[in-house]
């Protein structure tokens, strides 16, 4: 029975595609540097998500992550502009101006609210996700948010799960559900935690990692039928 869910919040609670082209755009109009185009988006988005990537192997810090991933876009781009962390500052502001939700996931968790416990674990950057928080209410709608930042570790690493699950403190660990899109970080982490694992594929990409999963979503609403189906009432 599940008794307590774990959302992601990027790609998962909120449309994170959305945002960063908004972002992105944002950042060319107030540093002058031209249109961002769609090839443009493309080539960024390839090399975020790789630097992602090694940072969930341990490979870079979360330092290397936020500048790292600028400078090679600029120089792929042939962009004279080297003051990426300026870029990046204003970069995670516009991240967290854009809230758009998936699945119209906000009435979902208020559904849910007297059913199970919810909370937010993210990778995001602190100033991005504080920001995502508040001006979508999840903050307020939400028992609680763990952003990696705050504990000093990364999904899907074993301190970061440890640290949810010892704040949280619940005893059987079954009971307690980790949703979300990314199969390396939050169906990882969760699988290693020991805790349920539901992952949202609304693309319906094949899982082609050797993590196994408990569940696999397209849409965020399927989540009432999997509790209701291990006898919960809604």
């Amino acid at each position: 029975m599940i008794k307590i869910i774990l959302w992601d919040i990027d790609g998962t609670l909120l449309d994170f595609n959305i945002a960063e082209r908004t972002a992105m755009r944002e950042c060319f109009s107030l540093f002058q540097l031209g249109e961002c185009t769609d090839a443009m988006l493309a080539v960024y988005s390839a090399i975020n998500a790789e630097y992602w990537r090694r940072l969930e192997l341990g490979e870079v810090s979360k330092a290397q992550v936020m500048t790292g991933r600028f400078r090679d876009f600029f120089q792929a781009e042939q962009i004279p502009f080297d003051d990426v962390e300026s870029f990046n500052q204003n970069y995670q502001i516009q991240l967290g101006n854009t809230i758009c939700f998936m699945d119209d996931a906000f009435s979902l968790i208020q559904e849910l609210q007297p059913y199970v416990k919810q909370y937010a674990v993210t990778n995001g950057a602190l100033a991005a996700q504080k920001r995502k928080l508040q001006k979508s209410g999840l903050d307020k709608l939400l028992d609680g948010a763990f952003i990696s930042d705050e504990i000093g570790a990364e999904k899907p690493s074993q301190a970061f799960f440890n640290h949810v699950l010892h704040t949280i403190d619940h005893p059987n660990r079954r009971e307690i559900l980790i949703v979300g899109d990314s199969l390396s970080s939050d169906m990882k982490g969760g699988s290693l935690a020991g805790i349920q694992c539901c992952w949202y594929n609304p693309h319906n990409k094949n899982n082609e990692s050797e993590i196994s999963v408990d569940y696999t979503i397209q849409n965020l609403n399927q989540i009432k039928t999997m509790i209701t189906d291990q006898g919960q009432s809604l």
